[in-house]
């Protein structure tokens, strides 16, 4: 794993991702997208194994629901995101360069 996947990685899972985890995953799989993919899906496999809400009368009640819809956000973040080593078709250029007007929200006098 190069410099690039793994900064690519550390800015999709987070910096406290272990980096030597990364690398066994990066290791076993060949691919930054699929060792980002693997290790969210355990993050939510993890969300599912408890219960996602848990009410206790007049205490406390904690609900998990909106992280599990953030990683799932997440996971289809990535599937849509270029990874630093997927293959390039041929004439595609390396950088995008995309722009926007800016208009203001109201007209002044």
């Amino acid at each position: 794993m190069d410099e690039f996947q793994r900064s690519w990685l550390l800015a999709q899972l987070g910096p406290d991702t272990d980096p030597a985890g990364l690398e066994r995953r990066f290791f076993r799989l060949r691919s930054a997208r699929a060792v980002a993919l693997e290790v969210l899906g355990e993050r939510r496999a993890k969300l599912l194994a408890d219960p996602l809400k848990v009410t206790v009368d007049g205490v406390v009640t904690m609900d998990l629901q909106e992280n599990l819809r953030g990683i799932e956000r997440q996971i289809d973040g990535v599937r849509r995101a270029s990874a630093p080593d997927d293959p390039r078709e041929e004439g595609e250029e390396k950088n995008t360069l995309v722009t926007s007007a800016l208009v203001p929200s109201r007209r002044y006098r």
